[in-house]
């Protein structure tokens, strides 16, 4: 926003502030949240502190102290945000994802060279995993976690190496139960939080980063909670009408591992069940409107049950049966995406597309939190500074969303 833009909806901004910043013990803190808003909302390359400080005329330090060693509680501010969140945007899913913050040295928490998909190659960078209420026309970010790198572990075999990466967690202030874990543990961590908030996903989508672990379909299965989620093609899966039989052991050798029912017929993978079914069951379907008009491709709807050691059974035993669904363009020799969803047979595959297709809001917001509000580039060196940081800026990206949903909205956004 150009500074005029602010002042028009300054007064909304400080009532956002004031609801949103509840939470914090004091008013000075309260204060420097909203004063740390307008600083993220106001037009200017860099968010950083220090040329914030500069555009809003204040001192920088205070701003730090605010961010890096003030008393809030983080997760309070968060927990009013998302509830606020969900009762905007009223989403129809919840997407899970990640995003990668370029970085330059060693010294920022969890910072390693490791994949991201943001920067499409292996770079210096740490990784943020977030989770967001969505519709096709509104979005905001509900949780956010920074993923621990095994590299930032110090329970290594080698006693110096181990005892330089815990110096390196205790100036960044890492609290000592943060450990590496999978980034799809960390998005089922945030889920549960939000539940325990009251806050319940209508559903979950999530691209094969996630997807593809069939623990974390489990994970979503025990909860629950319904979920599209895309996958790899070689995944493997039985046809729904395969009959699951007793494991009986013949009496020779060693007795079986596991007991219950079993498959006979060999898994295969779900680009085989798609191509035994072939082209001719793609229907067309479109999902949405998009900047060069309706978009629309043609997709192939199977059930199956999905096969594996660690997919959770149902109660009889037997896998559980779900949809897959790929798409198969008319001008391309195979399909080009595949999701696995636990929604209900009768769903009507149009708004299993639409659900499917929706993670493209998450790209949207991590854009315009990178872009126009600073998400990354937060500069300072610990933990809970990170976690502020992120907090913050979702708030200020909150406060956009409910200015763009507002017919009456006085300024530009």
């Amino acid at each position: 926003m150009t500074p005029h833009e602010l002042s028009v909806v300054r007064q909304r901004l400080e009532a956002f502030a004031a609801e949103m910043f509840a939470p914090m013990a004091r008013s000075d803190q309260r204060a420097k949240g909203a004063t740390y808003l307008r600083g993220l909302l106001l037009d200017g390359r860099r968010k950083s502190m220090q040329p914030m400080a500069e555009r809003l005329g204040v001192d920088h330090q205070g701003l730090q102290q605010f961010v890096t060693t003030s008393t809030w509680d983080t997760w309070a501010v968060r927990a009013r945000l998302a509830r606020c969140a969900i009762d905007l945007v009223k989403p129809v899913a919840w997407v899970v994802d990640d995003t990668g913050f370029s970085k330059d040295g060693t010294g920022s928490p969890c910072v390693a060279r490791q994949y991201s998909g943001t920067l499409g190659k292996v770079a210096n960078c740490q990784i943020g995993v977030s989770v967001h209420a969505v519709t096709d026309t509104a979005s905001s970010p509900l949780d956010w976690r920074l993923f621990v790198p095994t590299s930032w572990n110090d329970e290594v075999a080698d006693a110096a190496t181990g005892s330089e990466v815990a110096a390196r967690r205790d100036r960044c202030g890492i609290p000592d139960q943060e450990r590496h874990r999978p980034k799809w543990m960390m998005a089922v961590e945030m889920l549960d939080a939000l539940i325990e908030q009251g806050l319940r996903p209508p559903l979950v989508a999530a691209d094969a980063a996630y997807g593809d672990s069939s623990q974390f379909r489990s994970a979503l299965d025990e909860r629950g909670i319904g979920y599209i989620v895309q996958v790899k093609g070689d995944a493997l899966a039985h046809a729904p009408d395969v009959v699951a039989v007793q494991r009986v052991w013949s009496g020779r050798g060693r007795p079986p591992t596991r007991t219950g029912l079993r498959y006979p017929e060999g898994a295969v993978s779900l680009a085989e069940h798609v191509r035994a079914a072939g082209r001719d069951a793609a229907v067309s379907l479109s999902w949405r409107e998009g900047s060069k008009g309706e978009m629309r491709s043609q997709f192939v709807f199977l059930r199956v049950r999905p096969a594996g050691h660690r997919v959770a059974r149902d109660r009889d035993g037997t896998l559980p049966e779900r949809w897959l669904i790929a798409q198969w363009p008319d001008d391309e020799t195979a399909p080009v995406k595949y999701w696995l969803s636990s929604l209900p047979a009768d769903t009507d595959p149009a708004d299993l597309i639409r659900y499917g297709k929706i993670r493209w809001r998450i790209e949207h917001d991590y854009r315009e939190l990178k872009t126009g509000l600073g998400l990354d580039h937060f500069e300072g060196r610990s933990w809970t500074g990170w976690h502020r940081h992120v907090t913050l800026v979702t708030a200020a990206h909150l406060f956009i969303t409910m200015l763009r949903l507002d017919p009456k909205a006085a300024a530009p956004v």
